[in-house]
């Protein structure tokens, strides 16, 4: 019995040993951006890429906790830096400016999300020609603009992403998969059904999963469960769109 409880205890080891970290400075001009890497250690050859694109706070403990548990799947995943080093929002209403001040700047967006895909490109393990990009909220939101600008992508995710309508989706050139809080109120309908409208007449190939009594941040432990206040972790959505991930990133990957 105490030999099983050591192996097992060793196997847990090694199994987190796998996975390392690092973060990854990276430049546009005078601007400088600091990303965050994970990678399998034990994993041979080279592997596809997924840059992850944080939510309006930036880079935060939640978001290097998903690149590492990508990591685990087999990608060397890079979480891109939109805002820049060391710009971090200390609350909401900061957060709030500062995504809008993007959000409403597209060609900034995709520049900085396109420069983080390129600065993953560089990593010695990664298969240049099987890039994804996986998008939370603001992310998800940029996600789908880096589709939009037209880079050469193996698929795109997103998970609670903003949903307006463009007519950039003739630019779309790999498949979409839009993971949606079904009672999002942050995506009004209109966004909702030009984006449908949008990505139909554009012939994209895209897929779009809403979920069941999940509202906006569905995904996020810290967003409480109050569905009441628009934005609230939602357990049942949370594993079924990860599941849903890796079943896109494992079809795309072949």
């Amino acid at each position: 019995m105490i030999k099983v409880l050591i192996l097992s205890l060793l196997f847990t080891v090694t199994a987190q040993a796998k996975v390392k970290t690092e973060k990854v400075e990276y430049k546009s001009g005078d601007l400088t951006f600091e990303g965050f890497l994970a990678y399998d250690t034990l994993s041979q050859g080279k592997k596809p890429g997924i840059m992850v694109v944080h939510n309006w706070m930036g880079i935060t403990a939640e978001t290097e906790s998903k690149v590492m548990e990508m990591a685990k799947l087999g990608y060397v995943v890079m979480a891109g830096d939109i805002y820049g080093k060391g710009i971090r929002p200390k609350d909401a209403a900061e957060a709030g400016a500062l995504a809008g001040k993007y959000k409403a700047d597209l060609k900034t967006l995709r520049e900085r999300a396109n420069l983080a895909i390129d600065e993953l490109k560089k990593q010695k393990k990664v298969d240049t020609s099987k890039i994804f990009v996986v998008g939370y909220c603001f992310g998800g939101t940029t996600a789908i603009e880096v589709a939009r600008s037209g880079t050469d992508l193996r698929g795109v995710i997103t998970f609670h992403g903003g949903l307006t309508p463009s007519n950039d989706d003739k630019n779309i050139k790999g498949p979409l998969l839009v993971l949606h809080g079904a009672v999002d109120p942050f995506v009004p309908k209109a966004d909702f059904d030009g984006f449908v409208k949008g990505m139909n007449d554009a012939k994209i190939d895209y897929q779009l999963v809403s979920y069941a009594n999940a509202v906006h941040s569905f995904t996020e432990k810290g967003a409480g469960n109050d569905n009441s206040k628009g934005a609230a972790y939602n357990e049942l959505a949370d594993k079924r769109s990860w599941i849903a991930m890796k079943d896109f990133l494992a079809e795309r990957s072949k």
